[in-house]
């Protein structure tokens, strides 16, 4: 958000923070979401950038389309492994996850 839209709230009476803050997360919490969000918008370029479709995607990982678009929404039921594996199974190879991992915790 940019400086004068954020003062613009804040003089008409609204606090403006993170999400962290108004959810009131540990650092810890806000690192383990913000590295599901980043793999989970890696996984869905990378299908679209192969011209896969979520069926297509969930046939490789023995999984279901539902099951991938809410991989891809970083939904809170799916878990990082199998984003993980769905990221190795459409090619990426380890080392590039563990640099998304480590933007994500530094």
């Amino acid at each position: 958000m940019n400086a004068s839209k954020r003062k613009k709230l804040e003089r008409a009476g609204w606090k403006v923070g993170t999400a962290a803050e108004l959810l009131g997360l540990e650092p810890a919490e806000e690192a383990y979401i913000e590295l599901k969000v980043r793999l989970a918008v890696e996984l869905a370029a990378r299908r679209q950038k192969l011209g896969l479709s979520q069926k297509a995607v969930a046939e490789r990982v023995r999984s279901s389309q539902s099951r991938i678009a809410r991989m891809e929404a970083a939904d809170s039921s799916v878990s990082l492994d199998l984003i993980i594996r769905s990221l190795l199974a459409l090619g990426i190879a380890p080392k590039p996850i563990r640099g998304m991992v480590e933007r994500s915790i530094s």
